[in-house]
């Protein structure tokens, strides 16, 4: 039987181990969907009543879940981090060889490192480099100037199209477009001028970039993505943008130009931050909030109003018109009224 003993992993991972220690762990799911040769997890608390019924051949969890598991058990200080480290045993990995693909156009000027992937397709522009191990997948383009660092990888129909400097371990998904135009205009005598967008994007060690996500390049410095940030598919980052590290944001979720975000931040899904602003380290945006002014405290923000009926929401939305007048009502009243 392929895969590894627990005891392997609990070694290599620096777990505890209690159980049969030669349990051969295949795979990885979910408490309620493993079977046989498969490692489940609990991180939740909610999921804890599926512990007792998993048919897993070993968990990961906590110490004072421990007892409660049928199965032997991997003891972690966080085990949804301990899983997704393990599930990385597990994931298929395609080769990816060495060296640049027949179909490849790379400019005279550019630097391909010999040990980089360069597949199917891939355009490389004049006086860009590819550092070693970097893997540019199928359709991908890589225009001027640009920097992709060691051990990135472009899956697929990635473009990075000028300035663009990747760090190390850059993970960028397909669709991604970084160093397009940010939306720089001026207006005179009644028609908008184009402002040159002369900057790059700068995008530090160990971030993801989701599919169909946007960064654009500094109108005059550049739009910076600090180390191990975290963007998730079909976001917008305009112009001049500093994200700070370690900050994660979810799908849909849009940032105006020369707002900066601080370290540690979590955005949620379709939030928006207006341009301009500072929003200070270890901040959290509710899903769907419009961030309208600066956050200097860190702490949870949200906005909007909950769903409900639509009935129920006409109504609200005649009162909403009405609080004007009613609080202008209040501040005219005297003490003794």
């Amino acid at each position: 039987m392929s895969g590894l003993a627990l005891a392997q992993i609990a070694e290599e991972f620096g777990l505890s181990l209690a159980g049969e220690p030669a349990t051969r762990i295949t795979g990885v799911a979910t408490l309620a969907t493993a079977g046989p040769g498969q490692l489940a997890f609990l991180a939740n608390p909610k999921y804890r009543g599926q512990l007792a019924s998993t048919r897993a051949a070993a968990v990961v969890l906590s110490a004072d879940a421990a007892a409660d598991s049928p199965v032997p058990v991997l003891i972690a200080r966080n085990p949804y981090a301990s899983f997704a480290q393990i599930a990385a045993r597990f994931e298929p990995r395609p080769e990816r060889p060495p060296g640049i693909h027949p179909s490849a156009v790379v400019d005279a000027s550019a630097e391909v490192d010999p040990s980089a992937h360069i597949g199917p397709f891939v355009v490389i522009g004049a006086r860009s480099r590819v550092a070693a191990a970097a893997v540019i997948g199928a359709h991908s383009a890589i225009g001027e100037d640009c920097v992709v660092g060691p051990g990135c990888h472009l899956v697929a129909r990635v473009t990075l199209v000028t300035r663009v400097r990747l760090g190390a371990r850059v993970l960028i998904h397909p669709g991604a477009v970084l160093g397009a135009d940010g939306f720089g205009l001026a207006m005179d005598q009644g028609a908008w001028l184009k402002v040159p967008q002369l900057g790059g994007v700068i995008v530090g060690d160990d971030c993801e970039v989701g599919a169909n996500t946007t960064i654009d390049r500094g109108a005059l410095g550049d739009t910076v993505i600090e180390e191990d940030v975290r963007l998730d598919n079909q976001i917008q980052i305009a112009h001049n943008v500093h994200i700070g590290a370690h900050t994660a944001m979810a799908g849909c979720s849009a940032v105006a130009g020369s707002a900066r975000i601080g370290r540690y931040c979590l955005i949620g899904g379709a939030a928006g931050v207006l341009g301009h602003l500072e929003i200070c380290d270890r901040v959290t945006i509710t899903a769907m909030s419009l961030v309208s002014h600066s956050i200097r405290e860190p702490g949870e923000y949200s906005s909007g109003t909950p769903l409900m009926d639509n009935r129920a929401w006409r109504k609200s939305a005649v009162r909403f018109k009405q609080l004007d007048e009613l609080a202008r009502s209040l501040t005219r009243r005297t003490p003794d009224e």
